[in-house]
């Protein structure tokens, strides 16, 4: 099902994407600042990624007037709960694209989802992902390190985590 904002449609990856995928992640300033993307990000790494998307992941192509800006989604853990994780091509940076797209994939989680808390962290070095998750309401829980495909090193990390409101806690029990 798609999830769609003001400015932006949320909505599954499909083959055709590759080139955009390859394109936009392939770009060193976003591929550094993934735990996943290597770098160089080649058509056949994104086709393959997309056709390996397994059924536990939850990931959303963002879209901006019918073109392919960036892609959002979560991994739930064992306990219910799930870490989300976005990105946006670096020629749509500065529009406030990837706190729409995240806000919309929060929302799902907890209303949708049911998720009862959602985790995040980003590199140390990624102050755009900081005021993102900020912004989300996120709160620090930790410092870690985390893997940089593109960097080929471990990077210092910072994690986050947001529970469910207690609004949302208490609609599901009336549902």
């Amino acid at each position: 099902m798609p999830i769609k904002t003001a400015r932006l449609h949320l909505r599954p990856l499909t083959p055709s994407d590759a080139g955009d995928i390859a394109t936009l992640a392939g770009d060193w300033d976003v591929a550094r600042m993934t735990g996943r993307i290597r770098h160089p990000y080649s058509l056949v790494d994104a086709d393959q990624w997309i056709s390996k998307l397994s059924d536990d992941e939850f990931v959303r192509g963002v879209e901006f007037e019918g073109r392919l800006v960036g892609a959002v989604g979560y991994v739930p853990n064992d306990d219910g709960s799930a870490e989300i994780g976005y990105w946006i091509g670096k020629p749509y940076w500065g529009r406030g694209f990837a706190t729409e797209a995240a806000r919309a994939l929060v929302n799902h989680c907890f209303r949708r989802e049911r998720r009862p808390r959602l985790t995040c962290c980003h590199f140390a070095d990624n102050t755009a992902s900081a005021r993102v998750i900020a912004k989300l309401g996120f709160r620090l829980t930790g410092r870690g390190k985390g893997w940089s495909e593109a960097r080929k090193e471990h990077i210092e990390t910072m994690k986050y985590e947001r529970r469910r409101p207690l609004i949302a806690r208490l609609g599901s029990f009336a549902s």
